[in-house]
């Protein structure tokens, strides 16, 4: 059951019974390695602890102050830092009005998706003035991911990096870097952002925009607000940096881009990629791109722009955030060598960047790419309108966002609870593979009504999957960047215009297709990725535009367990949280 404050020595308790169990584990290895006659230091085991309070903290931007949410006083949050094979214990306390839920994006959480996060998917959250320890294991990971709020739109100020060293003694498969610095894309808006989407919701419109957005929780200079300071970047004459960027905004996608400067993508989604130079970088939210940079300009101040990539007629927040790349010994009153942010529409820049992705296919980190195919889904994503009594606004109607038709409805229990407990009338295991009815998918169908439903599809362990995502001009055609739990994908194809399921697979990438968690369905256009259903449990897969999630763009995947206890499900925590 959840912790109540009197039971926080309890959770305590369990943490320290978790770790004396790791260690002990730990201590056989290390006999095992030791009887072997091998070098200890080649084992290395270790248990990362962490405390995350989640508190209000009064915050200033935009020459404004709020209160926002945050972990323990910070925006963004504390970064997270572990190696590969690390066990990760997060005692989270809510100390907020709102229920509360942490995600760990991109964790593969095998057999622990009691720890994944999801508010009423995988658990039910957690109340304010309790707390909840999730527990976790970074199997065979290692880069960059991030985590943040997985419940109403708390994410906008609750986030962080997730950094995942190799394991001691393993180097990059790239030239090692003299630093490594965090940068983190995000969004801000002056107003409460609960209520700028409950009143969204309220209407049946589209919530308002951000009012700006941000580089490590800093707009830089703007026009209402010219005396604001921004985030600079310290760097060297001639030494190389890692950059670790996220996109931790909830609605947009962003440019990334530092003037006079090429940057050397290695790693995107936390796996590795073959090393391509380019100027400007587009990353999606839930996304994390690792680059290279070199500080091999003559010294000075280099501008860093982050703005939004938007190629159809949708509003978004226009304002570009600013940063300092710094070379040291340069003065403060140097004037800042500039660089101009893309055009918001410019697609030919965004696919530049898209397309240069592969993974790195190497001996020691393969491309495992599904060759065969045991369930192929077709699935429609994008928007819809449904009648409303209450929006007056909307003159009685909602906007709402579905998959092949089907508004995704929040149960009250959470899903993986479940199915684990056999609680029937939570959900149904009929999630269509494909759109009940066909059509001109990226034309201007007249139908423009869904159905509502809480639907699972349901796949046998260790089956290949093949997904196909297609946008639809419903309203308006856009790019949807997509989030799978639980699992990394290979992203095989790509294309404008309706999916051809006869012609298209012809050019399948089943080689080297880049891997990843989150894939941008491009505006118009469709993308094909496949994985392994190696991981039990049930795994949300949405659109990481937080408003589309609201409206209903997401579904979840059930897997069975397979054979075995190291096939199935773990038992749940004694002390998760209760709905």
């Amino acid at each position: 059951m959840v912790n109540k404050p009197e039971e926080l020595s309890q959770s305590k308790q369990k943490e320290k019974q978790i770790k004396r169990k790791k260690e002990m584990k730990c201590s056989w290895v290390h006999l095992l390695v030791l009887v072997a006659g091998l070098l200890p230091a080649l084992v290395e085991c270790r248990v990362r602890k962490y405390t995350f309070n989640v508190v209000l903290k009064n915050t200033s931007n935009l020459c404004a102050s709020k209160p926002i949410v945050t972990v323990n006083g910070h925006f963004p949050g504390p970064t997270l830092y572990a190696r590969e094979d690390d066990t990760v214990l997060v005692r989270v306390i809510n100390q907020v009005k709102y229920n509360v839920s942490i995600h760990w994006h991109g964790v593969r959480q095998l057999r622990t998706g009691w720890s994944d996060g999801p508010a009423y998917i995988t658990q039910c959250p957690i109340p304010t003035g309790q707390s909840f320890l999730y527990n976790f294991t970074l199997t065979g990971q290692r880069g960059t991911l991030l985590w943040h709020a997985h419940i109403l739109w708390l994410r906008a100020t609750v986030h962080g990096a997730i950094v995942i060293l190799p394991k001691r003694g393993v180097p990059y498969p790239f030239p090692k870097p003299h630093k490594e610095v965090v940068v983190i894309l995000a969004e801000w808006w002056k107003s409460d952002v609960e209520a700028v989407i409950n009143e969204a919701l309220s209407s049946g419109l589209a919530p308002n925009v951000s009012d700006a957005h941000t580089i490590n929780g800093h707009p830089g200079p703007v026009s209402n607000c010219p005396s604001q300071g921004g985030f600079s970047l310290q760097v060297e004459p001639g030494k190389t940096y890692l950059l670790r960027i996220i996109n931790a905004a909830l609605n947009e996608e962003l440019f990334f881009k530092i003037a006079g400067h090429q940057l050397t993508v290695v790693e995107v989604d936390a796996l590795y990629t073959k090393p391509f130079k380019i100027d400007t970088l587009v990353i999606a939210p839930g996304q994390t791109t690792n680059a290279l940079i070199t500080a091999d300009q003559n010294s000075g101040k280099y501008l860093m722009t982050t703005s939004p990539f938007m190629d159809s007629p949708i509003a978004v927040d226009n304002l570009t955030a600013t940063a300092t790349l710094h070379y040291s010994g340069t003065l403060a009153s140097t004037p800042t060598t500039l660089t101009n942010p893309p055009p918001q529409n410019a697609t030919a820049v965004a696919n530049k960047f898209t397309n240069s992705l592969r993974s790195l296919n190497s001996k020691k980190y393969p491309a495992k790419v599904p060759l065969t195919v045991d369930h192929s889904l077709f699935i429609t994503v994008g928007l819809g309108i449904n009648p409303c009594a209450t929006c007056a606004a909307g003159n009685g109607s909602r906007a709402v966002a579905s998959m092949n038709n089907v508004t995704f409805v929040m149960p009250t229990t959470a899903l993986l609870q479940a199915h684990y407990f056999n609680i029937s009338g939570v959900y149904t295991t009929d999630f269509p593979a494909k759109p009940p009815v066909a059509f001109n998918y990226t034309g201007s169908p007249k139908n423009l009504q869904t159905t509502n439903g809480t639907k699972v599809y349901r796949l046998s362990y260790n089956s290949t999957v093949q997904v196909v995502l297609q946008d639809t001009g419903i309203i308006a055609n856009e790019n949807h960047p997509v989030h799978l739990h639980g699992f990394n994908f290979f992203a095989v194809g790509k294309g404008l215009g309706n999916y051809n399921p006869k012609t298209d697979p012809q050019n399948f990438n089943l080689v080297d297709p880049v891997e990843r968690n989150t894939i941008g369905v491009p505006s118009g256009g469709w993308v094909a990725f496949r994985f392994l259903a190696d991981n039990p449990g049930v795994w949300f897969m949405h659109c990481h535009l937080e408003v589309h999630t609201t409206w209903g763009l997401k579904m979840a995947f059930l897997v069975e367990n397979g054979k075995g206890p190291n096939q199935s499900v773990i038992p749940p925590p004694s002390y998760l949280p209760k709905c």
